[in-house]
């Protein structure tokens, strides 16, 4: 089967319009760029290019995209050269961006409960996802979120009832609540109003308290670490819930040129490759975790 993916990239010079620092070197900035803004799905990204004396582009998911007010959103951590420099720049610089690259998810129409998850830098395109499900009546989004460093948000009592949430995770994002997105966090920092432990396993506490018989209403999302994504998929598997993971990869040209973010996948003729910048950034969870269970077209 095919894979539907951006047909249509574009290259433009888009001003940084702002700049938020949190704790851990993570770097949230604001940016316009009209016509990806107009164009950009949950679980897209973008390809900046972070100085002139860097060859190669850095990706980025996206953690909104507005195409009313032509800006988009990233939010990143520092962890080279690439992107220390970008980190630096300030309100008023323009970037060299390319985008939106790759598969976006696929809300499924047949399961109207979609349960996020998003551990670390996993959080935005699940942040994105969250609200464009919620622009739709038919769905019933729960955003769930994992962090080992502090959020980067201050985290509230949740205003939203969560039937199913063990007792005393309370801790939510704001802006998603203000939304009416219901969220919870997951840490075991001990932070307060966090559930203690894995999002994964906040995820499996809350499917556990729900009737048997909802199971055919839920879909899974995630975005996250690759151990992360492993336990999402075994626990799909478990609750025989379809699953769609959004992949994190080192990726070169960013427009399934090179081939150097290839993974291996499992299909219906065999085992192949596919690379994560153009057949993905998003994946059926059995196609690249589900390998000695269903393979899937």
């Amino acid at each position: 089967m095919e894979r539907p993916h951006h047909a249509t990239l574009f290259v433009e010079e888009a001003g940084i319009v702002s700049r938020e620092v949190f704790e851990g070197e993570r770097i949230m900035l604001g940016i316009e760029a009209s016509r990806i803004a107009a164009t950009a799905l949950p679980g897209t990204f973008i390809h900046v290019r972070c100085g002139s004396e860097f060859l190669l582009r850095r990706p980025f998911s996206l953690m909104d995209a507005d195409p009313d007010s032509g800006r988009i959103s990233i939010l990143f951590k520092v962890v080279g050269k690439g992107t220390r420099l970008l980190a630096a720049k300030g309100v008023g610089e323009v970037l060299d961006i390319i985008g939106p690259i790759g598969v976006p998810f696929r809300p499924d129409e047949g399961r109207p409960r979609a349960l996020l998850l998003g551990g670390g830098l996993g959080m935005p395109p699940m942040i994105f996802l969250a609200a464009r499900l919620r622009a739709r009546p038919s769905f019933e989004p729960l955003l769930l979120m994992g962090s080992e460093i502090p959020f980067p948000f201050k985290a509230s009592p949740s205003r939203i009832l969560v039937p199913g949430m063990p007792d005393g995770v309370i801790g939510a994002m704001p802006s998603m609540e203000d939304r009416g997105i219901p969220t919870r966090l997951a840490s075991r920092q001990g932070y307060p109003g966090c559930f203690h432990g894995l999002v994964t396993d906040l995820a499996r506490a809350w499917l556990m308290a729900r009737p048997s018989t909802t199971r055919g209403e839920i879909a899974l999302y995630a975005c996250g670490p690759e151990a992360m994504l492993r336990a999402v998929a075994d626990l799909a598997h478990e609750y025989g819930l379809p699953c769609q993971v959004c992949l994190e990869e080192f990726m070169a040209c960013g427009v399934g040129a090179c081939a150097g973010c290839a993974v291996p996948v499992m299909t219906r003729k065999g085992p192949t490759m596919r690379r994560v910048c153009v057949d993905g950034p998003v994946f059926d969870a059995r196609e690249v975790f589900g390998r000695d269970r269903v393979a899937v077209a």
